[in-house]
């Protein structure tokens, strides 16, 4: 079971996940981001310091997400908690054991997260 609560800060839309994101809740939060993306917003967060569990799919939720926004010239971050905390540390596992952790724009909180400045797109 995954919700998703969706929040705004400036230019960022925030997407609070918790609970477990796996091969039944992935398409939940992939719906999720796509809504965002349909409605013009192009910077996304997702904060997973909510989330107990995640295999794969979830994963490739994250990867697809960032490809998608990428796409955009958009930006995704993800709001994880240090490596030492027992809420959303499983997400840090999993990453790191994959591999991908590096392939994030990381921050522990929503205000840090929110606070970078938001890269300006390319103009023709």
């Amino acid at each position: 079971m995954v919700s998703v609560e969706r929040a705004d800060h400036g230019a960022w839309a925030v997407l609070r996940v918790s609970g477990e994101l796996d091969l039944v809740s992935s398409p939940v939060v992939r719906r999720r981001v796509h809504d965002v993306v349909a409605e013009g917003r192009h910077h996304v967060v997702l904060d997973l310091s909510g989330v107990r569990f995640c295999d794969s799919s979830g994963v490739g939720v994250l990867i697809a997400a960032r490809r998608l926004l990428h796409s955009c010239r958009g930006g995704l971050r993800l709001i994880l908690p240090a490596r030492g905390a027992v809420e959303g540390a499983h997400v840090n596992r999993v990453l790191a054991a994959l591999g991908v952790h590096r392939l994030f724009d990381v921050h522990p909180d929503i205000p840090s997260a929110t606070r970078a400045r938001v890269p300006r797109p390319l103009s023709a």
